[in-house]
């Protein structure tokens, strides 16, 4: 696998650790999900989540609202502003619509919104670095709104991105696409796999296979386990149901490496990393995008 020294042109320096603010409080009224209170992550729950009316209305209601914030968010990304002031921004947004920021105490993470730039695969912790000309940055956000989370992320370019990096970008999102494509009642989950790697393979882009989409409504992680790599899993998608799909492409290593703060993940090799995800409910149709503008 290329080196990041071994970029041809590349000025990119890698990432080191910045100063991390403490956590910003949510003020008493708006309600926090259960796992706030320990800093043990609850992990996967079993079982799928599948909604009545009541409770899709609710996926709908909390799934716009994180497509707003990540939208208002993708706004801010320009050379000079750190990722702390980021999820300020975030924060505030969250809490003055009433929801409460998914990652604040998940697990003991210490923010309210996660942003990975540019080698980090995921779980990026937002602190004073100031993000650089050429920089690429996923923001993934989470509201708990009315008891129903709803999950989505995005990659976004600052300033003057070179083509290695927007063409990275730009296939991530289309095995998203690809794979909300082909769902429906009675797919295989395993189907979602194949369609991702092999849109990646045109590409000779790698696949991260660590971290995965999974069930999302009432709890933040629940069944089934989203593998975006080709697999032999079983499991179909049932009507009603809420997952998450959240493909994470590299142009080098798919081998992941965590920082001490054991969250922040980095490639291997410190090549570019994109992700793109969305929250779906599976329909008589198909697939409806709850975390779309």
């Amino acid at each position: 696998m290329r080196k990041v020294d071994d970029f041809p042109g590349s000025k990119r320096k890698r990432l080191r650790p910045g100063k991390v603010s403490p956590p910003r409080p949510v003020p008493e009224h708006i309600a926090r999900p259960p796992y706030v209170k320990s800093k043990i992550p609850p992990g996967i729950a079993s079982g799928p989540e599948v909604h009545d009316e009541q409770g899709i209305e609710c996926m709908r209601a909390s799934g716009r609202l994180a497509a707003q914030v990540l939208q208002y968010a993708g706004t801010l990304v320009k050379p000079g502003i750190t990722t702390d002031e980021i999820d300020q921004a975030v924060h505030q947004m969250i809490i003055d619509n009433g929801a409460y920021p998914s990652p604040l105490g998940y697990g003991g993470f210490p923010k309210s919104v996660c942003t990975s730039v540019n080698e980090c695969i995921c779980h990026g912790i937002p602190d004073s670095r100031v993000l650089e000309d050429g920089d690429i940055i996923n923001i993934d956000v989470t509201v708990y709104l009315n008891g129903y989370h709803g999950d989505t992320s995005a990659t976004f370019f600052c300033g003057d991105v070179d083509d290695e990096a927007r063409n990275l970008v730009q296939v991530t999102r289309e095995s998203l696409d690809k794979a909300i494509s082909i769902c429906a009642p009675g797919v295989e989950f395993k189907k979602i796999g194949k369609t991702i790697h092999d849109h990646a393979d045109k590409f000779r882009y790698g696949v991260v296979r660590q971290f995965v989409g999974h069930g999302v409504g009432s709890v933040f992680h629940a069944d089934p386990v989203v593998l975006h790599y080709r697999n032999n899993g079983g499991g179909r998608m049932k009507l009603n149901q809420t997952f998450t799909i959240e493909p994470m492409l590299t142009i080098g290593s798919i081998n992941p490496i965590m920082w001490n703060d054991n969250w922040t993940v980095v490639t291997e090799d410190g090549s570019l990393s994109a992700q793109f995800e969305h929250t779906i409910l599976i329909t008589s149709h198909g697939a409806e995008i709850l975390t779309q503008c």
